[in-house]
């Protein structure tokens, strides 16, 4: 992803002790850089510009078409950002680590020449640098951006702001080509600034700048420029600029063409795109048609068969593993060589009624199996292109109210996830690197990546029950209250307590409505709510194959102020808009990415699942039934392709005591944390109770008894459920949103994995799937949620960009709110304090540092937990060269094209 698509959309101890380690809280050295993780390559056919032809018109799949020009409007998208990479200046561009790099067709230089007593970088452009109507780029153009993005005027429509307001001033240096910027704050993500640089025609007044660039854009500079839009087509074309003074397009046009989700299929099939992205069904479906080409035709499919492999006719074929993966088994329906014989005897039999019918079907047999094996046909001139997309799914924990404000039991929440297992269900089935992420503000390869994930701690169920039993909630507290009505409903309706959603949200109705009960609850327990009843993870049913339609993109919400008769009393959310526009579509987009990696995934976990029960069977059978560990959904020692084995251990067997520092060496080292985690000088954000006091047991070294009373922990049967918790006759029921409609399945499976790992520590989940035009606005943004799935993006500037997200919810004068884009609200003064030090650190590893202790503060917070990152699927024609999945790299658009024929 370019650097304007990523602004654009944007931006070794344990807690097992008294005290937060300070070493973790600390965060990672500046020297070890990446965290020693290593980012996936990206993955879009690299050629040297000798190798690629020149001329063609590349048709490049899109959503929808932009709705506006200008990259700084709340309604700015992902089409925005793919026009102004390719005719827009852009200071600096990202590498495929997410670092910037200043871009010679504009920058001969780039630096800070002084620190003190002000900031002050100067610019030196390409003397070459001019607009398309000649004009020179110069520091006009800069005042013009920095005038209208600074947020002192309230007549532009702006959607973000940061770090334009820490610039002081801008000038114009030794001559026309130097331009100096000075800071009233120090900055250190100087570099995210000016890119994309409008022309000062388009920034230089409010009436040009929310409306001049909405259509149409005046003047560009880029190896393309705007040449129409045909809305009725559906069509944006660019066109090579014969003003640029860089290397030349290779290309003569580039199309955008807005193709939907759920017309992504069709699109290819019909060979209407050279490149698009697609969701793991689409893309087992190229692979297979890769592969099966490759192999050679198929054998001949019996006499009125459907092709091998295909599903039944009309059908979507079924979908298969990753490129490297074995070929799909036929289909289940395919018709026996003896089936196919009595078919033939039927069609020609003496029964005319019987034959008619039999003729009939045979000629829809056949023509399913003509059009399958034309749509592969065609599939086969495609290739996926696959790597890590820079955004990351996380589970969201509102921290406002209810259970989920007393800490303890967000953190219990937190070790009861098997992270590894969610990300593997996701990333394992499309071929990439099955990691749980390891930070909340850096992906993997990042510089400022490190896995801080320790200082909250993996899954640890006896943790999470010894966390749970010392905030009160105990099978003793969940069976004081009186027996539930026959025919109660689990979740709240069946405890009494008051739900969050407001009159006429489905929460926890009927079964497979607003509220389900997940499969392996315990005997007698309370049934959580979880995955429905027809779910994808049930079997391949249409449910596993729908697919994915997006929705809600470019919601933005900034008060949402309402009429007079009707005041505001609710949350008010400051979120920067292309951040904000581009996360509805990533939470409720997800489920083109996984959904159908899941749905892939299903067989084989089926047949582990039936696998590790046999074995298990037969082990207890052996050893006389010897109850195995529980800490994994995967058996010990289980092993996923590429992945070394890991020893089992026995139920038994005491964990290894982690590493951890007792409160006067944190102390001692000048860190004053509490037993809670919260740093010295810290407040909880408002409407949170803070968490009174220690936790016995909880926070002891591993294999440290509990004392008794109400801070011992259940001992349950190792591995098996406990029973529901609660406190004071009241379950602990948590409220789990979800959306509803078609190209959520993804978010409702990963779901009920959440459900179950929940369900194994006692705590209750109440299911509520909301139409996807509210779940943003009305449930994550409002905060009616206790529970929500939901998508970040990736940045190459965390402290800028996880700010808002981290950042400590403050009151305002009428009792609401400000959230920014906090959407758990959980935060702290302490992080705060951490992320505005690192924007104002000009010393890069120094700022990296404060960065990963910002990082680590927000894990031991546990208001979200991050999962996993998020695959990028790009299906792209097999001669098309420089492009595909480019993960954080910027597009070289000049360089994007078509293979040249080989030379004989």
């Amino acid at each position: 992803m370019s650097q304007v698509g990523v602004r654009a959309l944007r931006t070794a101890a344990l807690l097992t002790s008294g005290a937060l380690a300070v070493s973790v809280l600390a965060g990672c050295s500046s020297g070890d850089e990446g965290g020693g993780a290593r980012a996936v390559p990206v993955d879009i056919a690299a050629a040297a510009r000798a190798d690629v032809a020149d001329g063609g018109t590349l048709r490049w799949a899109v959503d929808a078409l932009p709705a506006t020009f200008n990259a700084f409007q709340a309604d700015a998208d992902a089409a925005t950002a793919r026009v102004a990479g390719a005719v827009l200046p852009a200071l600096f561009t990202l590498d495929e680590r997410g670092r910037p790099q200043p871009n010679p067709n504009y920058l001969e230089s780039a630096e800070i020449i002084e620190r003190e007593p002000r900031q002050v970088v100067r610019y030196r452009l390409n003397q070459q640098a001019v607009w398309s109507d000649g004009r020179e780029i110069g520091a006009a153009d800069f005042v013009a951006q920095w005038q209208a993005l600074r947020g002192r005027d309230s007549a532009y429509w702006t959607a973000r702001n940061a770090g334009y307001e820490r610039i002081e001033k801008i000038e114009r240096g030794a001559d026309d080509l130097e331009v100096r910027v000075t800071f009233a704050k120090r900055y250190a993500d100087w570099k995210s600034l000016f890119t994309p640089l409008y022309p000062k025609e388009v920034t230089g007044s409010p009436t040009a700048f929310n409306d001049g660039a909405r259509t149409r854009l005046p003047k560009s500079a880029g190896p393309f420029r705007l040449k129409a839009v045909d809305a009725k087509a559906g069509t944006l074309t660019l066109v090579r600029d014969p003003r640029w003074w860089g290397e030349p397009a290779k290309l003569e046009r580039l199309v955008l063409r807005a193709v939907p989700r759920d017309g992504r299929a069709k699109a290819l099939t019909t060979k209407a795109v050279d490149i698009a992205d697609v969701d793991a069904t689409l893309a087992a479906r190229v692979d297979r048609a890769v592969r099966e080409g490759k192999a050679g035709a198929p054998g001949s499919p019996a006499p009125g068969s459907p092709a091998p492999g295909s599903a039944a006719p009309g059908g979507p074929p079924p979908s298969g593993a990753a490129s490297d993966g074995p070929a799909p088994a036929p289909a289940p329906d395919a018709k026996a060589p003896s089936d196919a014989l009595k078919s033939w005897a039927t069609a020609h039999g003496s029964d005319e009624a019987k034959a008619a019918a039999a003729r009939a079907a045979r000629l829809r047999d056949r023509r399913a199996a003509a059009a399958y094996e034309a749509e592969q046909q065609a599939l086969r001139g495609y290739v996926v292109r696959r790597t890590l997309e820079p955004a990351f799914t996380q589970l969201a924990l509102n921290g406002e109210s209810g259970p989920l404000a007393d800490e303890r039991v967000r953190r219990a929440v937190a070790r009861a996830l098997d992270r590894r297992e969610l990300a593997r269900t996701v990333l394992a089935p499309v071929g990439l690197p099955a990691e749980p992420l390891g930070s909340h503000l850096a992906l993997a390869g990042q510089d400022a990546y490190a896995d801080s994930s320790g200082a909250l701690g993996d899954q640890d169920t006896e943790e999470a029950l010894s966390l749970l039993a010392d905030a009160g909630f105990t099978p003793e507290g969940a069976r004081a209250s009186a027996a539930p009505k026959e025919g109660t409903k689990a979740g709240s309706e069946a405890s009494g307590a008051p739900s969050k959603a407001p009159s006429g949200t489905p929460t926890g109705t009927a079964a497979g409505a607003g509220s389900e009960s997940a499969a392996g609850s315990p005997a007698g327990a309370a049934s959580p709510a979880a995955a429905p009843a027809a779910s994808p993870r049930a079997g391949a049913g249409a449910d596993a194959t729908a697919v994915d339609v997006p929705s809600d993109e470019g919601l933005y919400i900034v008060g949402d102020p309402q009429p007079a008769d009707d005041p505001w009393t609710g949350t008010y959310v400051l979120a920067p808009a292309p951040a904000a526009a581009v996360h509805s579509r990533l939470v409720l987009g997800q489920a083109r990415a996984v959904t159908s990696a899941l749905t892939a995934a299903d067989t084989t976990t089926a047949a582990d699942a039936t696998t590790a029960a046999d074995a298990t069977t037969g082990a207890d059978a052996t050893t006389g039934g010897e109850a195995t560990t529980g800490r994994s959904a995967a058996p010990a020692g289980s092993t996923e392709p590429g992945q070394a084995a890991e020893p089992a251990q026995p139920a038994d067997d005491p964990k290894p005591a982690q590493a951890a520092q007792p409160a006067q060496a944190a102390r001692a080292a000048g860190d004053t944390e509490l037993d809670t985690g919260t740093a010295a000088g810290d407040t909880p954000a408002p409407q949170q109770p803070k968490a009174q006091g220690g936790a016995p047991g909880a926070y002891a070294p591993a294999g440290t008894a509990a004392p008794s009373g109400q801070g011992k922990a259940p001992s349950p049967a190792a591995g098996a459920p406990v029973g529901p918790l609660g406190k004071d006759g009241q379950p602990l029921t948590l409220r789990f949103v979800l959306p509803s409609g078609p190209g959520s399945e993804s978010l409702r499976a990963v779901g009920e994995k959440i459900v179950a790992m929940l369900d194994r520590v006692g705590v209750r989940t109440e299911v509520s799937k909301v139409p996807d035009a509210s779940f943003f606005k009305d449930h994550i943004a409002s905060g009616d949620y206790d529970l929500a799935l939901y998508s970040w993006p990736g940045t190459a500037f965390p402290a800028t960009d996880g700010r808002p997200i981290y950042a400590k919810p403050e009151p305002a004068t009428d009792g609401s709110l400000l959230v920014e884009q906090n959407y758990t609200r959980v935060g702290t003064d302490h992080i705060d304090q951490l992320f505005e030090r690192a924007a104002a650190e000009l010393d890069e590893k120094a700022a990296r540092d404060l960065v990963r202790q910002a990082d680590a503060r927000i894990w031991a917070a546990a208001g979200s937990i991050p999962l996993f990152q998020r695959p990028e699927l790009v299906a792209v024609k097999k001669n098309v060269v420089n492009a595909g999945a480019f993960g954080f790299a910027t597009p070289r658009y000049e360089n994007i094209g078509f293979a040249a024929p080989k030379k004989k």
